[in-house]
């Protein structure tokens, strides 16, 4: 059954979508297709809007992502038609930025579905473990779960659902916000910035981050 609320059509830089994937393998390459989508609507750092969906792809799943994952065949027989979830996915995304935690997992099944189905692919992708590792380095590891824990972040009554994990990113997704604004001294942090922030090498983050902050004083924020 889908879960959301009333949709945003906001278009402002600072509002982004944060998305999971639950799937029935690692590639879309080899046949893999997406089985739950959970994502929410960030508009500056508050939880605004949600969407959540099991999906019947007609494939069966392995044992080792129904014990992942909790979801089972018998689940997806009764849930909605695959085209119609991404079509709706497609609606509630609209020209917002998305961010997934290992967004280039779940980039790769994005644009595979939405090209089964015709439909535009958005181009604008963050990647919260990559700021991540640039935002919190010391860190013990840049997974999810990890994260969480270190960051004292609420955590879901269990990992590896689509709109749970989707809140966690979130919910880590605002909390380095905080963490930037506290360090370099931001008014706004800008999805643009969180972007460039993950492509840049690690020893550079600091400096580029610096040099960004005096650029907002200047005028140039978000």
């Amino acid at each position: 059954m889908k879960n959301r609320t009333a949709h945003s059509t906001t278009t402002d830089n600072c509002s982004v979508v944060v998305f999971d994937f639950e799937t029935t393998g690692m590639s879309p390459q080899y046949g893999d297709r997406v089985i739950e989508v959970g994502a929410v609507r960030l508009e500056d750092g508050r939880q605004v809007d949600q969407f959540q969906s099991l999906l019947n792809p007609q494939i069966a799943l392995s044992h080792f992502i129904t014990d992942l994952t909790g979801i089972s065949d018998a689940m997806l027989t009764t849930a909605p038609d695959a085209q119609q979830v991404i079509a709706d996915f497609h609606e509630f995304v609209g020209h917002s930025p998305l961010v997934a935690h290992n967004s280039s997992f779940d980039k790769r099944f994005l644009i595979s579905e939405f090209e089964r189905y015709a439909l535009p692919v958005p181009t604008q992708f963050g990647c919260s473990m990559l700021a991540a590792r640039r935002v919190f380095p010391q860190a013990p590891n840049h997974k999810l779960g990890t994260l969480i824990s270190f960051l004292d972040l609420p955590c879901a009554s269990r990992f590896h659902r689509a709109l749970e994990d989707a809140r966690m990113t979130a919910a880590l997704w605002t909390r380095m916000a905080q963490q930037l604004k506290t360090d370099y001294g931001f008014d706004q942090i800008s999805f643009s910035l969180m972007q460039k922030l993950g492509r840049i090498s690690m020893r550079s983050a600091a400096d580029f981050l610096q040099q960004a902050a005096r650029k907002e004083q200047e005028g140039r924020g978000c």
